[in-house]
């Protein structure tokens, strides 16, 4: 599996629109790409403009290829792009290890 990072930063004032919009973006969009195995999204207590979205794949071609070169990438940027600060920094990783909790 496949963990794919965005660091993703939005203006100031605009948390409860983006909150709301994210979620869905993942919901209905995102939630239904091919081999798409669940996702967190995570806001940051000290700069409240900071959001971690982390989607698992079963492969980086599933999120680089398969949906990225989908209409359903487009559909996913109008829902949270009007929100982005600045482009966001996406990153894949692979687990090394974890704690029997998470």
């Amino acid at each position: 599996m496949i963990l794919e990072l965005a660091d993703i930063r939005i203006p100031p004032g605009k948390q409860a629109e983006f909150d709301a919009a994210i979620k869905r973006g993942v919901e209905t969009v995102i939630s239904k790409a091919k081999g798409f195995r669940g996702y967190k999204i995570n806001k940051s207590i000290e700069t409240p403009e900071r959001y971690v979205l982390m989607i698992f794949w079963d492969t980086v071609e599933n999120h680089t290829v398969d949906f990225r070169g989908s209409p359903a990438f487009q559909e996913w940027r109008a829902i949270v792009g009007p929100f982005f600060a600045t482009p966001p920094v996406v990153e894949h990783l692979t687990l090394l290890a974890k704690s029997a909790e998470a």
